[in-house]
């Protein structure tokens, strides 16, 4: 594997920096996983790569996911329920996950992930049965076989259907163990160190299936060690319902009243928020993930993201789980969020840019990264690269900057670049054999579904 590439008569570079610069005509040199030049000179390096009629972009980075939903994804019995029957129906397959899917399916997510243009994945994984604590360490290595730069969260449920939470007995654990846990992999993981390809976060899965004690642990823990905090929040007004109903309070006072709130912390979906919410995440700096086309497919609504771009406050992207978005691609949530918010906002909507500097520089913020995100000098080499070429873009050669958002890229991008190392050449992966990987997670697939009797 190359250690330093050189890059050269890139047609152009989008580069989402401060200047919204596009480069035109340049190359590129990446060394030591980092942005080392952009410029017109010409440089040797390990590896010498000619694009010529190129597109470049940053690497896109995803800020929620839920890759062990891939093995169930399009079924039948769910695909037109909303999130607690949703929930409730898909608990009862969840709860037989073990380490063959957990493996088969982070590299199908984020194999999938990759092929269009993603190279930082954060996933939110919770679902914990009973004896099974190894889960999070095979995602992580999942991504060092694929070169993908790794955000995983350190998920839980406390609160199960005896408790008056949705999951079953077998999936939840107490605060202790979750603790624990929780800190063996911040020690053994975590490195806030620049260009790092490893971090944790601690995520409790979401109000109504946890206690407030661990909420409470979970923020003291992940401040002790300097670690984010993640959960699922203002997604439904069922979820609404249910934390008015139960603590008298809106679901994002009931999250501040934990210490849920501030730049360490980020929440996926925030769809129902009101005026004063979104001015508090806004002062606070916390961050929301923003989900279209999960928000779709569950009826869960339309989050308010012209209102929170105004404000400032900080948005990135995520494809949420597979089984409630049915796919793992970037770059579909570019052109549907760009739709959704142009149907819904009108002239107030983000444009096609807008919304892929939410996939990009927005998704590093989120994250708490500020070495990612970008096509800069001393940045970390993460890029994928589209061919101007190709049938589907005749006609967008006017503005590189929003075609994503306007046209839509129609299958995979050219060549993704990750840490400095070429991830997808041709349209495919390069660290593994696509066609043994599908054929394998779909025996996988048939042997987890059949214990679930599905």
């Amino acid at each position: 594997m190359a250690d330093s590439i050189f890059l050269k008569n890139i047609k152009a570079i989008v580069s989402c920096d401060d200047n919204d610069t596009v480069y035109e005509n340049q190359n590129v040199l990446l060394a030591g996983g980092e942005i080392k030049y952009i410029g017109g000179s010409d440089m040797g390096a390990d590896r010498v790569i000619d694009a010529r009629g190129m597109v470049m972009y940053p690497g896109l980075i995803n800020t929620h996911h839920h890759l062990y939903q891939i093995f169930s994804r399009n079924l039948p019995a769910v695909q037109n329920m909303e999130l607690f029957d949703w929930l409730t129906t898909l608990y009862e397959i969840w709860k037989n996950l073990d380490d063959e899917v957990i493996v088969s399916t982070s590299l199908v997510g984020m194999g999938e992930l990759m092929k269009n243009g993603c190279t930082t994945c954060f996933d939110h994984h919770y679902v914990f049965p009973q004896g099974r604590e190894g889960l999070i360490d095979a995602q992580f290595a999942a991504a060092a076989t694929l070169g993908m730069r790794m955000h995983a969260s350190r998920g839980s449920m406390s609160l199960s259907k005896k408790d008056g939470g949705l999951p079953p007995d077998s999936v939840v654990q107490t605060t202790d163990e979750i603790l624990k846990d929780s800190q063996r992999l911040i020690e053994h993981f975590h490195s806030d160190e620049k260009l790092s390809m490893r971090q944790v976060a601690l995520a409790p899965c979401s109000p109504f299936s946890v206690t407030d004690d661990l909420m409470e642990q979970s923020a003291k823990l992940a401040r002790a060690y300097g670690v984010r905090l993640h959960t699922h929040l203002a997604e439904t007004l069922d979820e609404e319902k249910y934390i008015t109903d139960k603590y008298g309070v809106r679901p994002l006072q009931y999250m501040e009243n934990l210490g849920w709130i501030g730049s360490d912390v980020w929440f996926a979906h925030g769809i129902h928020f009101n005026d004063e919410e979104l001015q508090r995440l806004a002062d606070t700096g916390t961050g929301i993930a923003h989900c279209p086309v999960s928000n779709m497919k569950l009826s869960s609504g339309i989050a308010r993201i012209p209102d929170m771009l105004r404000l400032n406050v900080p948005v990135g992207l995520a494809v949420d789980g597979s089984a409630s978005n049915d796919g793992s691609n970037l770059l579909e949530e570019i052109r549907v969020g760009y739709l959704l918010h142009r149907l819904n906002s009108s002239e107030n909507a983000p444009s096609g840019y807008d919304v892929l500097k939410i996939a990009t520089r927005g998704g590093a913020k989120v994250l708490g990264r500020d070495d990612i995100g970008q096509i800069k000098e001393g940045y970390a080499a993460d890029a994928f690269l589209v061919d101007s070429g190709r049938v589907e873009l005749v006609g967008a050669q006017r503005d590189y900057k929003s075609a994503l958002g306007t046209i839509g890229l129609k299958g995979p991008v050219d060549m993704t670049i990750c840490a400095g190392k070429v991830t997808v050449e041709n349209r495919k992966l390069v660290g593994v054999d696509e066609a043994r990987l599908a054929a394998g997670a779909n025996e996988a697939f048939e042997k987890y579904l059949a214990k679930a009797q599905i």
